[in-house]
């Protein structure tokens, strides 16, 4: 009874209401809501910390700024909440004019966005140039997805091209990356397509913000050619699997093209099946055999892996052979 009070108590204010609706259309700044609300930012910031108090609404820290979203798994506060903002009058004139700030808000950001996709377009579009397309590689990836997955890790999300191809089939779905630029580059892709099981979060691959044994599938996409340290990256992303937990790792295979280097700045010229199995075997995955998809000049390795269930760790650990298929 206390519970249900306290939210009652806390939504029933006018500009914490104005903050609820802002929230279930995006997540945004304190600096983002005080231009929206036209208050200032002592006021805004108080009335958000309450919300965040009273664990309607949490604060996501990305770098030196920190956003404000909906939880998302309000208990049975979750039908409470949504039903108040679904019965908020669509006529009311300060409503409308909050979400109409809302939307110009939206634009400044996709302008950005585009901005900075088109000064590294064409640096993107040599690099496809070289391989097999986009399209096969996001097919075979997206048929290696285990039905009825529940929540999805992509690191390095980069454009957000694979939460757009794989959110659609699971509940829910996290991208993360180091660079706010692409981070807003993925937000206005995402918000463009409707994908509304989608996070965007900044955070290191090194030191993922997640609790072990949390998460369905990890997707690492074209990202450990940049990686310092690729076993360390797979390890992390290990962690967070939950037992009998998928890992799609998508990388070019070996090559001899120097000039990556410098005109892409990656740091590996592509990785051998028994290298990228070394790291997944030291992380304690078991390997399926790898897919490749040859290209021009470039061919694409997609490696499975998955986390044992506790069960068959336990055998292995005893010394007993799986009852699987793996590599090598």
């Amino acid at each position: 009874m206390e519970d249900l009070l306290s939210v009652l108590r806390t939504v029933a204010e006018e500009t914490r209401l104005r903050i609820l609706a802002l929230a279930a259309r995006d997540q945004l700044t304190v600096s983002e809501f005080v231009d929206i609300l036209g208050q200032s930012q002592p006021r805004v910031s108080r009335h958000l910390k309450l919300l965040v108090e009273a664990g309607l609404m949490e604060r996501i820290r990305e770098g030196q700024w920190a956003y404000f979203r909906l939880v998302r798994d309000l208990g049975s506060s979750q039908s409470l909440v949504r039903e108040v903002i679904a019965r908020l009058p669509t006529d009311n004139d300060m409503l409308a004019a909050d979400q109409a700030r809302l939307t110009d808000l939206k634009r400044r950001r996709e302008n950005r966005a585009i901005a900075y996709f088109r000064q590294n377009a064409q640096r993107w579009d040599q690099l496809r140039a070289l391989h097999v397309a986009d399209a096969e590689i996001e097919a075979a990836l997206l048929a290696q997805l285990p039905e009825d997955t529940d929540s999805l890790l992509d690191i390095g999300t980069g454009t957000g091209r694979i939460l757009e191809v794989l959110a659609p089939h699971v509940e829910h779905a996290v991208g993360i990356d180091q660079s706010r630029e692409m981070l807003a580059v993925a937000r206005n892709n995402l918000a463009r397509v409707g994908n509304g099981n989608v996070e965007i979060r900044q955070a290191d691959m090194y030191a993922l913000p997640f609790p072990s044994m949390s998460v369905d599938v990890v997707t690492i996409h074209q990202v450990l050619h940049y990686a310092e340290d690729p076993a360390a990256v797979l390890r992390e992303a290990a962690r967070v699997l939950k037992p009998g937990g998928t890992m799609l790792v998508v990388d070019f295979a070996p090559h001899d093209l120097v000039e990556l280097r410098r005109e892409h700045a990656h740091v590996h010229l592509g990785f051998a099946d028994n290298q990228v199995r070394g790291w997944l075997t030291a992380a304690d995955l078991l390997s399926d055999p790898p897919t490749h998809l040859p290209g021009r000049r470039l061919m694409v390795g997609i490696w499975r892996a998955r986390r044992p269930e506790r069960r068959e760790s336990a055998a292995l650990s005893d010394g007993t052979k799986p009852n699987h298929d793996t590599i090598g």
